[in-house]
């Protein structure tokens, strides 16, 4: 019979965070991927609002001065 070595349980704690190590730098490159589109879809989204706040301001320069009613 062989007897379990002391260091069995270390290695097996070892090989438990060696996993999850390799599954939160998973995870991380997946949020780092979604944090970039995200950002590139706000900066597609600023732009569009900036784009349509100068199309409202050129409306509003076209609009005729406010005239008093008889």
């Amino acid at each position: 019979m062989t007897t379990p070595s002391i260091l069995d349980p270390v290695a097996e704690r070892i090989e438990l965070l060696l996993e999850k190590y390799e599954a939160l730098q998973h995870a991380n490159r997946l949020l780092s991927a979604e944090v970039h589109a995200l950002q590139q879809e706000r900066d597609s989204l600023r732009s569009r609002l900036k784009a349509a706040r100068a199309r409202v301001d050129a409306l509003i320069e076209r609009l005729p001065a406010n005239q008093e009613a008889p």
